[in-house]
């Protein structure tokens, strides 16, 4: 596989010499700036071996380079070993950024170049300033990869479907309508949306475009006078159609939508977010476009009360699946049977698969055993795939997708006897995710400033983790959804009750364990004083922690007193749903802790 890759990267620099490019910039996106992708955009995978879902690869006449975030360090530095690829460790302060690192090897007239639909406006203009300051010119139209990629996949074809409203609670007219309104506020007429999370939602249609991701690839154009979807048309079915023409949507070819931007009357001034539409989109609409924020997002973000509900009952049929995913590993390991991590990923799978309005993983499940579980987001491949034995932690982080909602949840379980150590990092994260649990915080809070709560007991003892502690989940959409989250660096969204995120603090400790614990927090309205509005998280994720990992001497009476009662809500709402073998053992997990 190096090899390939270096002959891969050999390729690539050819056809830079012809275009008299110094170095490319390579983002693991799509044209939608997605996080998740379909196989027809993972040059990064193509040109690197690196699977992890973040990741830019930047190429130049002498080298190659990869910068990942924290989550990918071991990750990176393993799948590119070999290949001459060095591993750049975006955030830590002696990691230059991408232009920086630029800026000090290209020399005054050089040129850099990138695909312009794959990099936002904001990135865009900031690159393009950054790097005319230094004398270095960008060509936005460098793309020479289906010229070196010879067997390089089709865009998906999948068919789209309607996602009925009695699970939305909201018809597409008036998702348009309000979009629109909104979009007036800021000056434009129209608004048009790369993202394909975005066009998922407002439409009420779903696909199966990229794993674990029912979303359907296309571009949107809103406009009072009449609304177009640019999408393939292979995948339109009848229903579709006439479903798209009564929300007054019309449907034109995917690959036409640079030039019918760029053919609107010039009096149209159409709404553009700065982070979501590409410099490309900018480009063609230069003068009539207003850069603003998507009007979609934060609407998106904060479910109304059909989709809370379909929320809640997703998280009980998931909480089943995980109960009864627990009871077949703890009977494989007890057994002797071999058990592997992927076989692990199977019987979540199969469990998940038997419940009611399953539709796929929200995302490919994480079973890290031992050593594995402190690669943040390990993935298991027959190479890596671990065998379940007794003596270390096996760490899950895995999710679904249903009709009526999805869920992402982490347990880190021990097999056999877990060591002090292990029940004392497991402890020092569940007293950071009991600070996330129980917070109460004023109107217009934003993630960062409660972010530190989750961290503190582990800092107090120099320990850490990079990622951040929360991200916003979609509604039977993707598992990652902005504006809101919780994480050291801010993002300027305000937790509003409706908003449905992920807490999940970890540590990890590099060739021996990791551990993550992750509950979905729905944001929800708690008291009106004569200080404002105070919010409150209400725990939505259904599934027992490992008791065994408790250790209840660290731990205050309030700490040990909500894990009681998290515990005593998860056997009352999931035991009705089960057999009396079941009951039983989910009696015996969530029973209070000895103290």
């Amino acid at each position: 596989m190096q090899n390939l890759i270096i002959e891969r990267i050999v390729a690539l620099r050819k056809e830079m010499a012809a275009e008299g490019v110094k170095a490319v910039i390579l983002p693991r996106t799509d044209a939608h700036l997605s996080e998740y992708i379909s196989s027809h955009w993972h040059i990064v995978r193509y040109l690197s071996g690196f699977t992890g879902s973040a990741g830019t690869m930047v190429v130049t006449d002498k080298e190659a380079l990869l910068w990942v975030d924290s989550r990918y360090f071991l990750q990176g530095a393993q799948q590119i070993e070999g290949t001459g690829i060095i591993l750049m460790k975006d955030g830590l302060p002696e990691t230059p950024s991408i232009t920086e690192y630029l800026c000090e090897h290209l020399a005054k007239g050089d040129k850099v170049g990138i695909n312009g639909m794959l990099m936002s406006i904001d990135e865009t203009a900031s690159l393009r300033s950054r790097l005319n300051a230094a004398g270095i010119k960008l060509d936005v139209d460098f793309d020479p990869i289906d010229r070196i990629w010879a067997d390089r996949p089709s865009l998906p074809s999948d068919k789209i479907f309607v996602h009925d409203e009695k699970y939305a609670g909201e018809s597409a007219k008036a998702k348009i309508s309000r979009i629109l309104k909104s979009a007036a506020v800021q000056g434009a007429e129209a608004y048009f949306t790369s993202a394909l999370d975005e066009i998922a939602w407002v439409l009420n249609i779903r696909s199966n475009d990229v794993p674990c991701n029912p979303v359907a690839t296309s571009f949107l154009y809103l406009a009072p006078d009449g609304s177009t979807l640019f999408v393939d048309g292979a995948k339109m079915t009848s229903e579709v159609e006439a479903y798209l023409k009564d929300a007054g949507v019309a449907v034109a070819p995917y690959d036409a939508v640079l030039s019918s931007l760029a053919a609107l009357p010039k009096d149209v001034t159409v709404l553009l977010s700065g982070s979501r539409a590409s410099g490309a989109i900018a480009h063609v609409l230069e003068g009539r476009y207003v850069k603003g924020n998507s009007p979609v997002a934060l609407p998106k973000a904060v479910k109304n009360d059909v989709q809370i509900a379909g929320i809640r009952q997703a998280h009980l049929r998931d909480g089943v699946a995980m109960v009864r995913s627990f009871m077949e590993i703890e009977k494989v390991v007890e057994s002797g049977e071999k058990l592997t991590e992927m076989g692990v990923a199977d019987i979540l799978l199969k469990h998940r698969g038997k419940g009611d309005l399953f539709f796929d993983l929200s995302f490919e499940s994480i079973c890290g055993f031992g050593p594995n579980g402190a690669i943040v987001h390990y993935t298991a491949t027959p190479e890596s795939d671990s065998v379940i034995t007794k003596g270390n932690l096996l760490l899950i982080d895995s999710g679904a997708n249903y009709l009526d909602g999805t869920t992402d949840i982490t347990r880190t379980i021990a097999i056999g006897e877990p060591t002090a150590d292990m029940r004392h990092d497991f402890t020092l994260v569940m007293k950071g995710h009991i600070a996330i649990a129980t917070s109460i915080f004023p109107e217009g809070t934003r993630g960062a400033q409660l972010d530190a709560l989750a961290r503190m007991p582990l800092w107090k003892e120099g320990k850490s983790y990079l990622h951040g502690t929360g991200h916003g989940v979609g509604h039977f959409l993707n598992v990652h959804e902005g504006p809101q989250s919780i994480r050291l660096n801010d993002t300027l969204a305000s937790l509003t009750p409706g908003m449905l995120t992920s807490n999940e603090p970890g540590v990890y400790l590099a060739d021996r364990y990791g551990i993550r614990c992750e509950n979905l927090v729905l944001t929800i309205p708690y008291e009106e004083t004569e200080f404002g509005k105070f919010y409150a998280f209400e725990t939505i994720t259904l599934c027992p922690f490992d008791r065994s990992l408790f250790d209840v001497s660290i731990m205050s009476d309030e700490e040990i007193e909500w894990v009681d009662n998290y515990h005593h809500t998860v056997y009352d709402r999931l035991a009705p749903l089960m057999t009396e073998e079941e009951r039983a053992w989910l009696a015996a997990a969530t029973r209070p802790l000895d103290r």
